[in-house]
């Protein structure tokens, strides 16, 4: 059976593949073909460098529509943000808020100050005006509101302070607090 048949029936009656939040592995030899037969509309794929996406665009007949990439204050790899929009491909950011690193810098405590916004929402923006989708988790309702109101503009001054923050050294992701450990 292929990884393809595996699929839920939405109430119109379309059958969709069974997908959940995170990573959904095909085989690198049946996602051309799915795209092709309709089976998926688009790939995306997950932390690709530049090299990754030239060696997928030369030697596939399909782009990905998505490249979900760490970005965040203090991890802005603007060289290669503008290589995939270069490509028309969307920039998803992943941990936008550091995984709650920020939320202590008096740095960025200050600036969030200034706008009149929270930490969590001064990082989501900065995203969000780098142009990348931005999709913070957070199973706190009050926290996922928060988080969408960023209904404010940051300067070009500030975005370029905050692209110069010392990046966050994290060490191996299983001390990431979001997986139990400890900053």
């Amino acid at each position: 059976m292929s990884i393809f048949d595996e699929t839920l029936t939405m109430n119109n009656g379309l059958k969709i593949p069974k997908m959940a939040l995170g990573i959904w592995e095909i085989p690198d030899d049946q996602t051309p073909k799915a795209v092709e037969e309709g089976k998926l509309r688009t790939i995306g794929v997950p932390s690709f460098e530049k090299e990754d996406l030239d060696n997928l665009m030369q030697n596939s007949s399909t782009k990905p529509a998505v490249n979900q990439i760490l970005v965040h204050i203090g991890e802005t790899p603007m060289n290669l943000i503008d290589y995939i929009q270069g490509n028309d491909i969307v920039v998803e950011a992943f941990s936008p808020i550091a995984h709650g690193a920020p939320l202590n810098d008096p740095k960025i405590k200050k600036m969030a100050n200034k706008y009149g916004v929270t930490v969590s929402q001064l990082c989501i923006r900065y995203d969000w005006q780098l142009n990348c989708v931005v999709l913070p988790k957070s199973a706190n309702p009050a926290h996922m509101k928060s988080n969408a109101e960023i209904d404010f503009v940051i300067s070009d001054e500030d975005m370029d302070k905050l692209k110069k923050f010392t990046p966050v050294d994290y060490g191996k992701a299983g001390v990431f607090p979001v997986f139990g450990g400890k900053l």
